[in-house]
């Protein structure tokens, strides 16, 4: 069983490969039927929850649409890229909300620094992931990111949050 050190180390991993850029690295860390939404604000405190009916702001019912993504920034067809942004991930406040033999659901604040145009935005939120740890290795089945900026400035993308 996965304990709070290893869920942590496995979160600052998935992190740093993708501000890494190690992209390939980084999809290792999602499981085949991930389900990975950042829903949008329906108004001031209520966010979106339906991302088949709803606004979404990220929404990929599987790794094929990060698969995509990748393909798409590490080719230069992604505009939200173009001019390459720096960005780093903060991650903070983890805590472990359910557990079973096979999966572990957690929750975290994170923080994203970004520099592009001559311009740092920080975006922040919190997330919830759900792991699948009943293999060799833990893979993410369901990420869901809540954005909490009132305004987005540029186009965002799956590195920034």
């Amino acid at each position: 069983m996965l304990n709070y050190e290893g869920i942590q180390d496995f979160l600052f991993k998935e992190a740093r490969a993708q501000s890494e850029r190690r992209w390939e690295d980084w999809l290792a860390f999602y499981s085949e039927d991930v389900e990975y939404h950042m829903p949008s604000w329906a108004d001031d405190d209520t966010p979106t929850t339906d991302p088949l009916r709803e606004v979404s702001l990220i929404y990929y019912p599987n790794r094929q649409g990060l698969e995509d993504r990748v393909f798409r920034i590490e080719t230069d067809r992604s505009s939200a890229t173009i001019p390459d942004t720096r960005y780093n991930r903060t991650i903070s406040n983890l805590e472990i909300l359910s557990r079973t033999d096979a999966s572990v659901e957690v929750c975290f604040n994170w923080t994203t620094h970004t520099y592009r145009y001559h311009t740092t935005d920080v975006y922040f939120g919190v997330s919830r992931y759900t792991l699948d740890t009943s293999g060799e290795k833990p893979l993410i089945t369901k990420k869901h990111v809540l954005l909490k900026n009132d305004y987005i400035h540029h186009v965002l993308d799956v590195y920034q949050v």
